[in-house]
């Protein structure tokens, strides 16, 4: 059954939830949230990958302006969701996520070695981790803002994959050729692009969900991840 769990930092603590395996016991996962909270999609991406032999870990990364914060995707859920996006303070997300990863390893059912999956603003944490911190394996979604930051792959030394739609209103093809341009000398680095799907592509509570593309990007994610983190 899934559970709640405290990690404490210096100025406060965040809760996270997590979603133990069926043998209680295996490698780590990060689910990093969109910009909508930990909801009903991100709670689902964790028991899915738990169901797949994951210790899986989604920390709220919002805690400092609420805590607990699940929202839709529509009308005032998203506008509260573009709210908190705006305040948020991303060098302390990321302090936080590296404290979450530390939990995570260190957690009495995880088996060592811990990977991230991220979306939307959890894409491009996602990106920003693996470089600050030692994951074995990162998965971005549609991470929007990873090409502000191509200098931080040169600290990246995991494996990673990244996913993006090819309609995405919010990134464009082009910066997608840019980052493609940019890590194509990076044996570690992997992007695939799903023809005539957009942003949140993966997320069945959105109006651009898409099932075919959704199911071959989790089926690259969980080869990837069973290759690194399991082997």
């Amino acid at each position: 059954m899934p559970e709640r769990i405290t990690i404490n930092v210096s100025d406060g603590f965040f809760d996270g939830y997590l979603a133990l395996p069926p043998s209680g016991q295996g490698p780590g996962m990060l689910v990093i949230q969109e910009i909508f909270g930990v909801n009903d999609h991100i709670r689902a991406v964790a028991d899915k990958l738990a169901a797949e032999g994951y210790v899986v870990l989604a920390p709220d990364l919002f805690w400092r302006m609420k805590h607990d914060v699940e929202l839709g995707y529509e009308g005032k859920d998203r506008d509260q969701a573009m709210d908190y996006y705006q305040r948020f303070d991303e060098a302390k997300g990321l302090s936080d996520l590296r404290h979450a990863a530390e939990a995570l390893r260190n957690h009495k059912a995880c088996t060592g070695r811990i990977g991230a999956m991220g979306f939307c603003l959890g894409g491009k944490l996602a990106f920003r981790l693996a470089g600050a911190t030692n994951l074995n394996a990162a998965i971005c979604y549609y991470g929007g803002g990873i090409e502000n930051h191509i200098s931080e792959s040169e600290k990246i030394k995991c494996k990673i994959l990244l996913h993006f739609g090819e309609t995405d209103s919010h990134i464009p093809m082009s910066t997608v050729d840019k980052l493609r341009e940019s890590f194509e000398a990076k044996p570690n680095f992997a992007i695939e692009v799903y023809p005539g799907v957009g942003h949140g592509f993966n997320c069945e509570a959105r109006s651009s969900y898409d099932s075919k593309a959704a199911d071959l990007a989790w089926g690259r994610s969980i080869e990837l991840l069973a290759r690194e983190l399991k082997s």
